[in-house]
């Protein structure tokens, strides 16, 4: 209750305008795109709370060292060791067939800036999940964020990001110049 009514509060201050479809009607994988700057993080909260989407997201294990990690934790965070991706997709899928009901917020663009593709992860857990994946957005040119459509991987993954690609071709982040081109290096593989 209190973290809607925040959400609401956050909505009506802000300049930004929550534009977005329903709600996915069952745990989803959210990609949060383009991702280019901190105030991702806050938009990502205040769009799950307002929509009342229980959340968990990967962030890089350095944000839960020290005091921080308890309010990371609490605010739905599961740490990433960068050195050992594969772990963290078994984790994430071990949590789910464990019972967890939550939905997934990943940013495959990576760190807000000075990536060139997209990381695979998110293609993994969902695939081996069979969770559907919902495009999340911030676009600054209209100044909105919110959810897009919400579909099934397909597992021909040159066909699954066209269709991600076209989604995102429009939306520009909060820091346009940092935008990265929805693409996998491994999209000549099948998965």
């Amino acid at each position: 209750m209190l973290r809607r009514l925040l959400a609401r509060v956050f909505w009506l201050l802000s300049r930004w305008r929550l534009d977005s479809l329903p709600r996915p009607d069952r745990p989803s994988l959210l990609i949060g795109a383009p991702h280019t700057s901190n105030w991702d993080f806050a938009f990502m909260l205040a769009i799950a709370w307002r929509l009342g989407i229980p959340i968990r997201w990967l962030g890089k294990a350095s944000l839960f060292r020290g005091w921080k990690g308890p309010i990371m934790r609490a605010l739905g965070g599961i740490p990433v060791d960068r050195s050992d991706p594969s772990r963290v997709v078994a984790e994430v899928v071990q949590r789910l067939t464990s019972g967890e009901v939550f939905s997934l917020v990943v940013t495959p663009d990576g760190t807000r800036k000075g990536q060139t593709h997209w990381k695979s992860g998110f293609y993994r857990i969902a695939r081996e999940t069979g969770m559907p994946v919902t495009l999340g957005f911030m676009d600054r040119t209209t100044m909105t964020s919110g959810l897009g459509e919400t579909f099934h991987l397909t597992g021909d993954v040159s066909a699954d990001m066209d269709r991600i690609r076209a989604f995102y071709a429009d939306k520009s982040g909060f820091h346009p110049q940092h935008r990265v081109e929805p693409r996998l290096r491994e999209e000549s593989q099948e998965y």
